[in-house]
C-alpha cells in the first residue's frame, strides 16, 4: 500500500474515533484497528501482513504455532478490525465459523459457541472478563476464539469455547495514530493511539476513544474509554507491564421487536412485519450505564533460556445498571385488537474481581523427546452485589393488568406507547451477594517427538467455593466443588506446513450458572454440569501466507438438570449434544487478504432437561453458516474490500416456537492513501439492503438487520 510507511498497516494499529456532536454508532462498545506488538519495526516501515496470525500463547500458555495446536482457533486481527471498520465484539465474530451472536438483551456481549450460550466466557489477555457489558475494540491487537472446552487453561466455564481479547502494549518506538469517522445514520467516533519511550528502560502507551451512537432505530448513547500502559525493562531478563483502563458506557437498551404467528398455530412464529423501526420500549426508561476501573500487571522473568516465569494479576471494579420495558409475548389478539404483553425490570450489578495467575515454563529434552513443561497456579475472588426491582403498572385499573400488577397488554402501533411504570420492591424482587473463590493448579507438557509428532497432555484441579446470600429469600447457601479437568492432544506433521490433529478435553460449570447470581437449596446440592469435547482436524499453511483449517467435533453437555417424573425431584439426567464441521481460512496471498469460513452444525437435547424435552434443537445454532471477507490491494495506495456472510434459519429459544429466517448480507469497502501518513476509507454495510432479523435474544426480542449503512473514516499515523 503506502510506499514507505504503508499507512494501512500502520493505521491498522490506530483505533479510535470520536463522535462529532450528533454522531453515533449503530453497534455496541468501541472498536478499531490495533497494531501487533510483535511487529514493532513493521509499524513504521513494513508492509501489510494480511489477516493471518501464525502463533499464540492463549491456547497453551506457551507461544505455539497455531498449526501445532490441537484445537480449532480463529483469530480476528487488527488489520481486519480496521479494514471492516468493526465497532463491537459481536461484529468482529460475525466472520468466525461456529459462533452465533446473540442480541444479549441490548446491553451486553453474548454468543453461542458450538451451541453453548454464554455471557461470561470472555477474557482479556487470558484473564477472566465476565461482567456483562459491551467490550471495546479501541485498544485491541486481536481477538482469539478458542473452540471447545478450555478448563485446563481458563478454569470453570468455557464449555463451548472462549473469546480472548489481546490488547496493545508499549514498545520502544515513537508512534502516533488515530482516526475520525462518521456514518450515514449520524454515528461516529474519534480515537487515538500514542506510544513513546519514556527513558532508556521505560515505554508508555495510551489508547483512547470517544463514541456517539445512533442507528436506524434511533438507539442512542455515548461512551468513552482510556487505557494507559507502561512497560518497564528491569534488567536484561525481566519486564514489568502495568495497565489501567477506565470506561463509561451510557446507551438506550433496545430489546428488538416481538414475534407474530402467520396462520395456523402449528406454524412457527416469526418477527412481526412492518415494525422494524418501532421501538418497543420507553425512551429514557430503557437505559443502561456501565462504569469500570481495571488495573492489570504482567511480570515476565527469564531465569535462563530454558526456564521462564510469568505472573499476571488484575483488579477490576464494575458498576452496571440497566432498566427496560420489554415485549414478553408474541402479538396477541385482545378484544379484537392486536396487542403485545409488556413487563419491566431494573437490574443493578456491582462486582469486584481479583485475579492472579502464575506460570513456570521449562524447556528440556529427554533423549529424542523435547519438552515444554508448564506448571501453574491461579487464584480468583469475585464479589458481586446484584439486585432486581420489578416494574409495576400502579396507575392502571386492575382489569388492565395482571394479578401481580407487573404485566399489561399494549396495542400494537407505531409509536408503541407503554403506560407509566413504577420500579419498586414486591413480587419478583431479588437482591443477593455472591462470593466466588477459586484456586486452580495445573500441569501441562508439550512433547515433540522428532520433527513430525507433537503430544500435549495436561491436568487441572480446581477448588471452587460459591456462597450466595439471598436477602429477599432469606437464605445463605454455599457450594464447594473439587474439579478435575484433563486435556489430551496429538499432532502429526508430515511437513512444516501440514498438520493433522486429534484432541479430547473437559470442562465444568456450576449449577448456579455463569454469573453466580443465585443458589437454591436444590442447585446447592447438585454437581456441576460437565462438557466433553472430542475433535479431529487438519491445518495447512499455503505459501506461508494463507492458513486453512478443517475441524470436526462432538461436544456433549451432561449433568444438566431435569425433573424426575416419578419422584418429582430435580435430578442430573439431562443431556445435550452439539456436532459439527468447521472450515476456517485466514491470511494473505499476494495482494489478497482473506478471512472467513463455513460451519455445519447440529445441536439438540438428547435427554429431557428442565428446559426442554429430548429432540428439541438448541437455539442460536444454524445448520449452516458461511462467510468470507477479502481485501485486494489494487495498486500502491488503492484497495477494495468485499465480504459476504450467510446464516441459515435458527430457533429464537429452546421452545422451538419462533423461527428466525436465514439471511445473506454483503459488505464492501474502498481504501485510498492520500499521503504516506493519511488514508481515507469508505465502508458500506449491507450493500444490497438485505431485510430480516439479524439477531435474537428470545422468542419476543428479535433484532432487525440494519439497512444499508455507509461509514467514512479518516486515519492517520506518524
Amino acid at each position: 500500500m503506502l510506499k514507505h510507511i504503508h499507512l494501512r498497516h500502520s493505521l491498522l494499529t490506530a483505533t479510535a474515533l470520536v463522535a462529532l456532536p450528533q454522531m453515533a454508532s449503530a453497534t455496541d462498545m468501541s472498536a478499531a484497528g490495533a497494531e501487533m506488538v510483535e511487529a514493532e519495526p513493521i509499524v513504521i516501515t513494513g508492509v501489510r501482513d494480511g489477516y493471518g496470525q501464525k502463533s499464540s500463547s492463549t491456547a497453551t500458555k506457551i507461544e505455539t504455532d497455531l498449526n501445532d495446536t490441537p484445537q480449532a482457533i480463529a483469530v480476528v486481527t487488527a488489520e481486519q478490525i480496521a479494514d471492516q471498520a468493526l465497532r463491537s465484539v459481536g461484529d468482529a465474530l460475525r466472520y468466525v465459523p461456529g459462533v452465533t451472536v446473540n442480541a444479549g438483551e441490548g446491553h451486553r456481549d453474548q454468543v453461542a459457541i458450538r451451541g453453548q450460550l454464554t455471557t461470561a466466557d470472555f477474557f482479556t489477555n487470558g484473564l477472566r472478563d465476565d461482567v456483562q457489558h459491551y467490550r471495546g475494540l479501541y485498544n485491541v491487537e486481536r481477538i482469539e476464539v478458542l473452540k471447545g472446552p478450555n478448563a485446563l487453561i481458563f478454569g470453570r466455564g468455557g464449555g463451548g469455547g472462549i473469546v480472548n481479547r489481546v490488547t496493545k502494549r508499549p514498545f520502544s518506538d515513537r508512534y502516533m495514530a488515530g482516526a475520525l469517522s462518521i456514518d450515514s445514520e449520524g454515528a461516529g467516533f474519534v480515537e487515538f493511539d500514542l506510544n513513546s519511550p519514556l527513558g532508556d528502560t521505560v515505554d508508555g502507551r495510551v489508547n483512547a476513544v470517544y463514541e456517539r451512537m445512533d442507528n436506524f432505530r434511533d438507539i442512542e448513547g455515548d461512551r468513552w474509554a482510556v487505557n494507559p500502559t507502561l512497560g518497564w525493562r528491569i534488567g536484561a531478563d525481566t519486564k514489568l507491564t502495568l495497565g489501567y483502563e477506565y470506561a463509561e458506557d451510557d446507551r438506550d437498551v433496545d430489546r428488538g421487536i416481538p414475534s407474530a404467528r402467520d396462520g395456523s398455530i402449528a406454524d412457527p412464529a416469526r418477527a412481526v412485519e412492518g415494525f422494524d423501526e418501532t421501538f418497543f420500549g420507553t425512551r429514557g426508561l430503557n437505559r443502561t450505564t456501565m462504569e469500570k476501573h481495571v488495573v492489570d500487571m504482567t511480570l515476565d522473568h527469564d531465569f535462563s533460556d530454558a526456564l521462564r516465569f510469568t505472573s499476571k494479576a488484575l483488579y477490576g471494579d464494575y458498576d452496571k445498571l440497566y432498566r427496560n420495558a420489554v415485549p414478553s409475548s408474541a402479538v396477541t389478539d385482545v378484544d379484537g385488537v392486536p396487542s403485545v404483553k409488556v413487563s419491566a425490570y431494573e437490574d443493578m450489578t456491582l462486582r469486584e474481581n481479583f485475579l492472579w495467575q502464575n506460570d513456570l515454563v521449562a524447556s528440556f529434552a529427554t533423549g529424542m523427546i523435547s519438552h515444554q513443561l508448564l506448571v501453574g497456579a491461579d487464584y480468583a475472588n469475585q464479589d458481586t452485589d446484584a439486585a432486581r426491582l420489578r416494574g409495576f403498572f400502579d396507575t392502571l385499573p386492575a382489569d388492565q393488568k395482571s394479578p401481580n400488577g407487573r404485566e399489561t397488554f399494549v396495542p400494537l402501533a407505531d409509536p408503541f406507547v407503554i403506560p407509566p411504570l413504577t420500579f419498586r420492591g414486591g413480587s419478583g424482587e431479588r437482591g443477593a451477594h455472591s462470593d466466588v473463590e477459586a484456586i486452580g493448579v495445573y500441569v501441562q507438557d508439550q512433547l515433540s517427538i522428532g520433527e513430525h509428532v507433537d503430544l500435549i497432555a495436561g491436568l487441572r484441579h480446581d477448588w471452587l467455593d460459591i456462597r450466595v446470600q439471598d436477602f429477599v429469600g432469606g437464605t445463605d447457601l454455599s457450594r464447594s466443588d473439587n474439579l478435575w479437568s484433563p486435556r489430551l492432544g496429538l499432532v502429526l506433521k508430515p511437513n512444516e506446513d501440514l498438520s493433522f490433529y486429534a484432541s479430547w478435553s473437559r470442562s465444568y460449570l456450576p449449577q448456579s450458572g455463569d454469573q453466580f447470581n443465585s443458589l437454591s437449596p436444590t442447585t446447592a446440592s447438585l454437581k456441576p454440569e460437565r462438557f466433553t469435547n472430542s475433535e479431529i482436524g487438519v491445518k495447512y499453511r499455503l505459501a506461508d501466507g494463507l492458513d486453512l483449517s478443517l475441524a470436526a467435533y462432538r461436544l456433549d453437555r451432561e449433568n444438566t438438570r431435569a425433573l424426575d417424573p416419578l419422584s418429582n425431584e430435580t435430578v442430573l439426567t439431562g443431556a445435550q449434544r452439539s456436532e459439527g464441521v468447521e472450515i476456517d481460512v485466514s491470511g494473505k496471498i499476494g495482494r489478497l487478504s482473506l478471512s472467513g469460513g463455513m460451519a455445519f452444525q447440529d445441536a439438540e437435547i438428547r435427554r429431557d432437561t428442565a428446559a426442554a424435552p429430548a429432540g428439541r434443537t438448541l437455539p442460536f445454532v444454524p445448520d449452516f453458516t458461511a462467510s468470507l471477507w477479502g481485501r485486494y490491494d489494487i495498486a500502491d495506495g488503492l484497495a477494495a474490500g468485499l465480504g459476504i456472510s450467510h446464516q441459515d434459519d435458527i430457533f429464537a429459544s429452546i421452545s422451538n416456537e419462533v423461527v428466525v429466517d436465514g439471511f445473506t448480507r454483503v459488505d464492501a469497502a474502498l481504501f485510498y492513501d492520500v499521503t504516506d501518513n493519511v488514508a481515507l476509507q469508505l465502508n458500506v454495510d449491507n450493500l444490497l439492503g438485505e431485510e430480516g432479523i439479524g439477531q435474537a435474544y428470545n422468542d419476543n426480542n428479535l433484532y432487525p438487520l440494519a439497512p444499508r449503512t455507509a461509514r467514512a473514516t479518516l486515519r492517520f499515523a506518524f
